[in-house]
């Protein structure tokens, strides 16, 4: 069992980034890495958070990652041999069938029918 916990913090100019607390605050750093259809993701940073036993890990999406399809990005504990976090990126003809994706749909379309209406009854008043 792995004696850290990551959280996601934020996802903000395709950088993924996380906090990394460990059980145990004494702990030292620990080996992290990422992959994605495992194949290893290069820049990965894990930086002191100021705090003991506290790291701020950040993740860069790759280019190749970028693209249709889904893929999902595995942060591993390299040394437990398990995943502390995972996230996936969507994009493409594949959201066609996704629900997020027809909500979307659904409140643009809500929007411009909004926007005709008040037009309407600005133009028959």
């Amino acid at each position: 069992m792995s004696l850290y916990t990551l959280t996601k913090t934020r996802f903000l100019e395709g950088v993924w980034e996380g906090l990394l607390v460990a059980d145990n605050a004494s702990a030292p750093p620990p080996e992290i890495s990422v992959t994605v259809h495992d194949k290893p993701v290069r820049g990965v940073v894990l930086s002191d958070a100021g705090e003991p036993g506290r790291w701020v890990i950040e993740v860069p999406i790759p280019l190749e990652a970028v693209g249709e399809g889904v893929k999902t990005f595995l942060i591993l504990d390299s040394v437990a041999h398990e995943v502390l976090e995972k996230f996936t990126l969507i994009a493409g003809d594949v959201l066609g069938d996704d629900i997020r994706a027809e909500v979307d749909l659904l409140r643009a379309e809500l929007d411009m029918l909004k926007r005709a209406f008040r037009r309407h009854c600005v133009e028959t008043t």
